[in-house]
């Protein structure tokens, strides 16, 4: 009796274990009387078992010491049975002097279904849980999917999500498992608040963070979706912010979150608390290594004396220091900055520490989660292999570039012991995302009219790394087609190769009388020489040709000032010759220059060319802060029909002034020069308008064919020009009266520039030899030697103020500015109001 007693005290304590799970809705019975403590596993009888072997389940009942079973074997063994999932109901019970196990085994599942899912597909539901068709059943499994898919529709911001599990019975102890959805609303931010912030404001703060807040424009994004992770990256993105500006001892105490079932949204409240703000004191280098001398260091430092104390320039010179140690064989070095503050000066003094580091290898680098981007195309990213000495600057600069690739959602590099105390293996944790888009975009500009786009583009083509573009463009006034193709590793250095081919028509319209269609093919090398500074070599070959409507192409007699003769005065002093050459070109309709390219037929431009860019704008969508210059050179005449050098010059620079007002200083020059004794082409001077000084047309100012248009008070063609330069500044201010999220802004501005010298040909003979010496033009009352070019030309400065409003659409960047030119020459051609931008969707 002692010993049924004690069974039964084992078994009623599995069962427990067994309900233990968070939700079960089949009890496991379990009944036993007496057994022999001295059965074998071979004798036990089993019962109810229909697809599991009789051999398999007495293997769960192993033998304790003497091949024979004791108590503590009958009860492990019940345990496991259970554990299994696949029955429904264990019985253990004693009959005939032998041990009985009756089993009911848990149905099949036949079909596995969702009902009511419309945000989430099917397939990515399937992955998520355990339950599968052809699987068993399990009751507890089947609840602990329910929960996991709530779970990815709380991670999509549907917190209000209901699932419920429905089980139908089928023949042959098999069932259909449905699983039913009900989504629920988004469930958004519904505002964000920041406490303790004195130096910044909410507003600014809201740019450093993702989330959003929820307003009438949030279902064409995700920023506004609860999502914790996303709240807990924003603390460190404001904590950084604060840091890069000075506050070294910012401190982001937390990150509050409240669901308000009233507005059916979250609250957000992020509590600083700033500190105060540093500036860099001094700069020193300690060098522990008798033979490396620390101030050899100080070129590489990004902190300067007197400047705001910047954890990110810190880091950046921590990284830059390691990898140049590293150049000059110190492998091991590793450098160490320290920051002591003067609280009452505010000022922190930097102290570069370089010291002998652990002899560390890198015994092997493993890449996980990379299911479809080849390995390579990962490995490539660092600048160290196995064995290696182990760098944790260059790790994390890997890790950074692993994410500035964008092929992933996240990227983690972690170590783990290698097989010995000096060695180590890199961990490469991956989550891939999808890399292809396909849009459809659409804009309008006062200068274009309409215009769509079609594109598709992967910015990792095959897995390989390769960016592939293809799209079509159809307009009111432009049209086209391109193909672009990136290699990013060209012969696995670090050098991208880029080929460009592309086709373009620029119609007629209000600012040009006549029509444009280039062929182009551009490759193109590209060169990081520091994070902040790249290079780009070109090489451009592209077919031009010049089309008239048929309208200016008709050799109508238009009065005006050259010599436009009746035909009974051509007829008397026979002239018919004469005038199919000046008469045609010299009525006034398109400008000599054009007429002139038109019956030249298509040119070819070869050229050689480079851009040097230099970047530190905090942002590259929305500046408030940094630098960005541009520097081209093309040298066309590398074959081809056209010799010129041209020269541009931009330089923005962004700053950020009081109480969120960012300011924009805009610089621009440019010079065309040609050299052999080769005619510059219209086509090839620079043409400017609203791009240079708004407030001015497109090709609105410099200087114009004047012709007969002058009678009338205005000039014909723009003509271009072969120097300009420009000077811009802008105060651009946020709307604080409206929620952050609408993304408006406003912008006040002054504008001056000029564009000058035109170098083309001015004069046509009758033999049709351009800018021929001493040719006389016609005038009204005699016929010339040649058609002439009557045309202004000064170097007049252009002037012009006004105020534009900048919206950061769910559309795409949208721009309207109104300016009035202040200052402008007799032939510009004004426009006030310009608009422009697009999207894709």
């Amino acid at each position: 009796m002692k010993v049924g007693m004690r069974v039964l005290r084992g078994v009623v304590g599995a069962a427990l274990v067994f309900f233990a799970v968070p939700v079960a809705t089949t009890a496991v019975g379990v009944v036993m009387a007496s057994p022999a403590a001295a059965q074998s596993a071979s004798s036990i009888a089993v019962e109810g078992n229909r697809r599991v072997e009789a051999e398999t389940i007495r293997s769960y009942f192993k033998p304790g010491p003497g091949g024979r079973l004791d108590q503590g074997s009958i009860d492990d063994g019940l345990k496991a049975l259970i554990e299994t999932g696949l029955f429904q109901d264990v019985r253990i019970n004693q009959a005939g002097g032998r041990l009985v196990v009756s089993v009911v085994e848990n149905p099949v599942i036949g079909r596995l279904a969702f009902e009511g899912n419309k945000k989430i597909k099917d397939e990515q539901l399937s992955a998520e849980i355990q339950s599968k068709p052809r699987g068993t059943l399990s009751r507890p499994m089947v609840q602990g999917d329910a929960l996991r898919i709530a779970e990815i529709y709380r991670r999509s911001g549907r917190y209000d999500v209901r699932v419920d599990p429905q089980i139908i019975e089928q023949p042959n102890n098999r069932v259909d498992l449905v699983f039913v959805i009900t989504e629920g609303p988004k469930t958004g931010v519904k505002s964000i608040e920041f406490v303790g912030n004195k130096a910044y404001s909410s507003y600014r703060l809201k740019d450093v963070i993702k989330t959003r807040e929820s307003n009438l424009l949030s279902f064409l994004g995700n920023g506004d979706v609860y999502d914790p992770d996303r709240v807990e990256a924003d603390r460190d993105l404001i904590r950084r912010f604060y840091l890069k500006h000075g506050f070294a001892d910012v401190q982001v105490v937390a990150a509050l979150t409240e669901y308000d079932p009233e507005r059916k949204g979250f609250l957000v409240t992020f509590k600083i608390e700033e500190g105060q703000q540093y500036r860099v004191g001094s700069v020193t280098f300690e060098s522990a290594i008798p033979t490396l001398d620390g101030n050899s260091m100080r070129s590489f430092s990004r902190v300067n004396v007197g400047s705001l104390y910047n954890a990110e320039a810190l880091e950046k010179s921590v990284e830059e220091m390691q990898i140049e140690l590293s150049r000059r064989g110190y492998a091991f070095a590793t450098v160490r900055p320290r920051g002591d503050r003067n609280f009452d000066e505010h000022t922190v003094s930097i102290v570069f520490s370089i010291e002998e580091g652990p002899r560390v290898y890198i015994e092997r680098i493993n890449v996980v989660g990379n299911t479809r981007t080849r390995d390579y195309v990962i490995r490539r990213e660092f600048d160290i292999s196995e064995g290696d000495a182990y760098n944790r600057a260059l790790v994390d600069r890997a890790e950074r570039r692993l994410k500035n690739l964008d092929f992933f959602k996240t990227v983690k590099i972690t170590t783990e012991p290698g097989s010995s105390s000096d060695r180590v293996i890199l961990v490469v944790n991956l989550e891939e995302k999808s890399t292809g888009d396909f849009s459809v975009s659409g804009g309008y500009s006062t200068s274009d009219g309409a215009l769509g786009e079609v594109s598709v583009s992967e910015r990792n083509f095959l897995g390989r790394g390769i960016f592939a573009k293809a799209s079509v463009q159809y307009g009111q006034y432009a049209r086209g087609y391109s193909l672009s193709f990136v290699e990013p590793y060209l012969l696995d250095y670090r050098v991208a190769l880029g080929l460009d081919l592309y086709q373009r028509e620029q119609l007629a319209n209000r600012y040009i009388s006549y029509s444009t269609k280039t062929l182009g093919f551009s490759p193109r090398l590209g060169f990081a020489l520091r994070e902040d500074l790249s290079l780009q070599i070109r090489y451009s070959l592209y077919r031009q040709e010049i089309t008239l409507p048929s309208y200016l192409n008709n050799c109508n007699n238009i009065p005006g000032p050259g010599f436009f003769p009746t035909p009974q005065y051509i007829a008397a002093n026979n002239l018919q010759s004469t005038y199919g050459v000046l008469g045609c070109y010299g009525d006034g309709e398109a400008s000599l220059p054009v007429r002139i390219g038109l019956a030249g037929g298509a040119y070819w431009t070869s050229s050689l060319g480079y851009t040097l860019t230099y970047n530190t704008l905090d942002n590259i969508k929305n500046p408030t802060d940094g630098l960005l210059v541009d520097l081209r050179q093309d040298f066309a005449g590398v074959g081809g029909d056209v010799k010129f050098i041209k020269t541009a010059f931009d330089a923005k620079y962004y700053t950020t002034l009081v109480s969120d007002l960012v300011g924009l200083v805009h610089l621009q020059a440019g010079n065309l020069s040609t050299y052999g004794g080769n005619q510059l082409r219209m086509l090839d001077h620079f043409q400017m308008g609203s791009n240079l000084v708004r407030g001015f047309a497109p090709n609105g100012i410099g200087p114009r064919d004047i012709g007969q248009y002058a009678l009338y008070g205005y000039g014909g063609d723009a003509l271009g020009g072969t120097n300009y330069w420009g000077a811009s500044v802008e105060l651009q201010m946020p709307f604080w009266f409206l929620p952050k999220e609408v993304g408006l802004k406003g912008a006040v501005y002054a504008d001056a520039g000029s564009l000058f010298d035109y170098k083309g040909p001015t004069s046509w003979s009758v033999t049709g030899e351009v800018n021929t010496p001493g040719c006389i033009p016609a005038s009204q009352t005699t016929i010339g030697t040649c058609s002439g070019l009557n045309y202004d030309d000064t170097n007049l400065v252009r002037t012009s103020v006004g105020v534009g409003l900048i919206w950061a659409s769910p559309f795409g960047p949208l721009r309207f500015d109104y300016a009035i030119p202040i200052t402008k020459g007799k032939y510009d051609r004004v426009q006030e109001f310009k608009f422009g931008g697009g999207t894709s969707f």
